[in-house]
């Protein structure tokens, strides 16, 4: 018989129970942690459900562009700076969604997310940023905002930044103005038409890729194994030579306006063609 066992709790390391409780903590703290960070994005005009229909649907249109950054450089007035940018996401902090960083490294606030307005056309997305750091000197000391343009680009999500201009020598409403090109601003036209080819656009596709890889494999195949040399080095150059004669022959046959052999027309013959009368006489055949 065996004794009885001894109690569950003495079998248990004291190390492996608090690495266990370690985990759990960790894991239970990173949950919370990513369903507290919730990253913040744009915020339109009006209320939590009340803002505008367009500007909401151009927002949601634009989402593929929310985890990409852009940069760019720019020499104003002698002042080097560059320019970073990002859509509906903060670049550093502080609801800045565009910022402006001088050679001294110090960051001025173009334009916030916290501020945003949309717009577009049928080819281009109009991205506004207002609330940035205000002016020092210019445009009545009102705070910075900046013009994003977005033109349609079917080829690209997103191209490279641009800085276009910085207006600063009004009274008020002042801006920076950039650009890029991204197919999210295309109409569904566009994007339609780029992603179908037409049935005649294959077979003319297909019929000159044909043509190419005969002309250039049939070339290939004359000079190095075959040895031609000139002209002869076109794939049945005499056939294509025989074919053109044929067809330059039909065409003379059915488009030339006359036949080839006319008969001479019938043409009288007119006291204005006859010679001059002879001043020979015969009479001395005549006789005496």
């Amino acid at each position: 018989m065996h004794g009885p066992l001894p109690p569950l709790h003495h079998h248990i390391n004291p190390v492996r129970m608090f690495l266990a409780h370690s985990c759990l903590y960790a894991m239970v703290l990173v949950v919370i942690t990513n369903v507290t960070a919730v990253e913040k994005t744009c915020d339109l005009i009006g209320d939590k459900g009340q803002e505008s229909h367009k500007e909401s649907s151009l927002l949601t249109k634009l989402e593929p562009l929310f985890n990409q950054s852009f940069e760019t450089e720019s020499t104003n007035e002698g002042e080097h700076y560059i320019y970073k940018f990002r859509v509906c996401r903060e670049v550093s902090g502080d609801m800045a969604g565009l910022v402006q960083i001088n050679k001294l490294n110090q960051t001025r606030v173009l334009g916030r997310i916290n501020e945003t307005h949309l717009t577009n056309g049928s080819k281009w997305i109009l991205l506004i940023y207002k609330g940035g750091d205000a002016y020092n000197n210019h445009c009545g000391n009102e705070n910075r905002k900046a013009f994003v343009m977005i033109i349609c680009n079917r080829k690209t999500l997103k191209s490279r930044l641009t800085m276009v201009s910085e207006e600063r020598e009004k009274l008020k409403d002042c801006s920076y103005i950039f650009e890029f090109e991204s197919s999210l601003a295309c109409s569904p036209e566009d994007l339609e038409v780029a992603s179908h080819l037409s049935v005649g656009s294959i077979l003319i596709i297909t019929f000159a890729s044909l043509l190419a890889v005969y002309i250039i494999g049939g070339f290939l195949y004359q000079r190095l194994l075959v040895g031609a040399k000139g002209m002869e080095q076109f794939p049945h150059c005499a056939f294509w030579q025989d074919l053109g004669n044929l067809v330059a022959d039909g065409c003379d046959f059915v488009c030339r306006s006359k036949p080839r052999n006319v008969p001479a027309a019938y043409r009288g013959v007119g006291d204005d063609q006859l010679g001059e009368e002879s001043e020979e006489r015969d009479d001395h055949l005549l006789p005496m």
